[in-house]
């Protein structure tokens, strides 16, 4: 089996867009735990079943989540090879910046050589 590490960018746009609603994020977090049925989730938010649905259709869209049917339930559970993915790329933007803050500090870190010597300042006609 091989596992694809680099997500595309309309893989970014939808993961990040799916990560950038509170009540989606909270639904991962849940599914993490354990595998959930949409209505055991919707019975945990101030919303209707029908926009519950929607945030799940976000997710699995976003391959965050995997849902399945059971009988008349659907059953929803975290993908953890795509937040695993998702994790992957922040890493690299972490590694990006952190690279960028440690060469700053080494350029600030550098003795200041000060006025340089030798040479005659031509405002004080020496």
């Amino acid at each position: 089996m091989v596992v694809q590490n680099e997500l595309s960018d309309d893989e970014i746009d939808r993961v990040f867009h799916a990560l950038a609603q509170a009540t989606r994020r909270d639904i991962v977090r849940r599914t993490l735990a354990g595998e959930q049925s949409v209505s055991a989730l919707a019975a945990e938010y101030d919303m209707s079943f029908a926009a519950v649905q929607k945030h799940v259709a976000v997710l699995e869209a976003a391959q965050l989540i995997v849902k399945r049917a059971e009988g008349r339930e659907r059953l929803v559970r975290a993908d953890p090879v795509m937040i695993a993915r998702a994790r992957a790329l922040l890493a690299r933007y972490e590694d990006l910046w952190r690279a960028r803050i440690d060469r700053l500090d080494a350029l600030l870190a550098e003795p200041d050589p000060g006025p340089s010597t030798g040479t005659k300042d031509p405002h004080k006609g020496e």
